[in-house]
């Protein structure tokens, strides 16, 4: 079967069909993911059955991996192949195999709180609760675009603060000090708007909304401003939802897209692997 792309009935979105992961791909299938991925932002492969080097083999073929971020417990939950992150809320002898439990994971994007973000993700789906713990992706290109003018002004040239301390599930980081005031947090600053450097497209760039505080504002007038800005991209329109199966693959644009989780059983098991393509580009 030929390689085909078709693009969800969202703001963003496409599924790739006719392709086995696990084997070497040609440079033709590698170009064809890479545009979609560039255009549609995410990407969705159902009906994969992939090693951990299988899995990294795919990845590499966007990038470089990147290690994944601290987690709360300090060493990696895949040791044999530590740039492999799991996300699982399964416990064995007593601690979790993965990060992120089976709470909500709240809007976010990954790592943003570096330097220089990972440009992608991939994850990939071991284990899931049928119906249960959605994920879904926002389109910040959209969303920019859709800002009405006066809002687009007031968020020119504006820089904020990207939490480091604690990770989208809310727990804090092995070696992170609890942040009271948003001026105190810890991480990279940067712009509130990023500019695509091939397409010269604007996106909203947000991070996350916790402990975010944006550079030289009252405390209380960078809260209103970051509010305003989250309840705009947590709409409907720009978002697409993804249910899970087992055996499905997602990879999407870390810089231009935000995702999020819906919470699921604690007594359900949820176990999926992630890597991710180190980054080069400073954001601006």
């Amino acid at each position: 079967m030929a390689i085909s792309i078709k693009n969800l009935n969202a703001a963003l979105g496409a599924e790739i069909d006719g392709i086995d992961l696990s084997r070497p791909l040609t440079q033709d299938e590698v170009d064809v993911i890479a545009s979609a991925w560039r255009t549609r932002l995410v990407i969705v492969v159902h009906g994969q059955r992939l090693s951990d080097p299988q899995l990294m083999a795919f990845s590499q073929y966007f990038g470089e991996l990147d290690p994944p971020g601290p987690n709360p417990y300090g060493e990696p939950f895949n040791k044999e192949f530590p740039v492999i992150n799991v996300i699982s809320n399964v416990m064995e002898n007593g601690r979790p195999i993965g990060n992120l439990g089976a709470g909500e994971a709240v809007w976010h994007a990954d790592m943003t709180y570096i330097d220089v973000p990972p440009k992608a993700a991939v994850l990939y789906a071991l284990e899931v609760p049928p119906g249960q713990g959605n994920t879904y992706f926002a389109d910040m290109f959209a969303a920019y675009a859709a800002l009405p003018a006066d809002l687009k002004q007031a968020i020119a040239g504006k820089v904020a603060v990207h939490d480091a301390s604690r990770n989208s599930a809310g727990l804090l980081r092995k070696g992170y000090k609890e942040v009271n005031d948003p001026r105190e947090t810890v991480g990279a600053r940067h712009p509130l708007v990023r500019t695509d450097p091939q397409t010269g497209r604007k996106a909203l760039f947000l991070g996350r909304r916790p402990n975010s505080y944006i550079v030289g504002m009252e405390l209380a007038d960078s809260d209103a401003l970051l509010d305003t800005l989250w309840a705009h991209v947590a709409k409907p329109r720009f978002a697409m939802c993804h249910e899970w199966q087992v055996g499905d693959l997602l990879m999407w644009n870390n810089l231009s897209v935000l995702h999020r989780r819906d919470p699921f059983d604690s007594n359900a098991r949820r176990v999926m692997d992630r890597t991710q393509i180190k980054g080069d580009e400073r954001i601006a």
